[in-house]
């Protein structure tokens, strides 16, 4: 059998902290939760692997230093109200629900959502299946979107609170970069973080203007 505890230790020392995340509820949330219990079954010898895992239909779970410099640079406090897109089978979403009261994540594969909720249990992680670019109901202070995107609906934007974070990992072709939006006045505006790529999620293209 395999020892994924000590897999999970060599994942934040080797994946993690090198990446300068240090803030403590970070860590301790990724030394916590298993992440081979987020994963397809077929797949949880490569839970520990440093990148980005397929989980079907296109999908994938962002590897674990992505989603940790993710997290460190929304700066996510313990009080805060969070809004997780494109859980897929639950890893972000746990870790996220580790360090906060409670977490709504969305989901628009039902398949992923049903077995996400079923590792959640009733737990503090709310999964609502539904249109990833639609958000759920509610105003939330830091918004978190695993996966690729061109372009970040109005409507989502709308669920971020005044004064709250959104992260999201912005795809040119084949490169990617992570960027952090802060909303102020209404408004929200982006800026460079690091980084990172993804496969664009259903909803998230950026739609082509015509032209004559």
């Amino acid at each position: 059998m395999s020892d994924f505890s000590a897999r999970r230790v060599m994942m934040v020392d080797t994946q993690v902290r090198p990446s300068d995340v240090t803030k403590f509820p970070i860590i301790a949330a990724m030394l916590a939760v298993p992440r081979e219990a987020y994963v397809p079954h077929s797949k949880s010898e490569a839970a520990y692997v440093g990148e980005n895992l397929e989980i079907g239909n296109g999908r994938v779970m962002v590897e674990a230093r992505t989603l940790a410099k993710m997290l460190d640079a929304l700066d996510v406090q313990p009080t805060d109200r969070a809004l997780y897109i494109a859980g897929g089978l639950g890893y972000g979403a746990a870790v996220l629900g580790r360090m906060l009261a409670s977490v709504v994540m969305v989901e628009s594969d039902a398949g992923l959502a049903g077995a996400a909720q079923a590792s959640f249990g009733a737990g503090n992680v709310c999964v609502v299946t539904g249109p990833l670019e639609a958000g759920a109901a509610g105003s939330y202070d830091v918004i978190l979107i695993e996966g690729g995107v061109q372009d970040v609906p109005e409507a989502l934007l709308a669920q971020l609170a005044e004064g709250g974070r959104i992260a999201a990992i912005f795809m040119q072709g084949a490169l990617g970069s992570v960027k952090i939006g802060h909303k102020a006045d209404g408004r929200v505006t982006w800026r460079f973080s690091f980084n990172a790529t993804a496969p664009i999620l259903p909803g998230f293209a950026k739609i082509a203007a015509f032209a004559l």
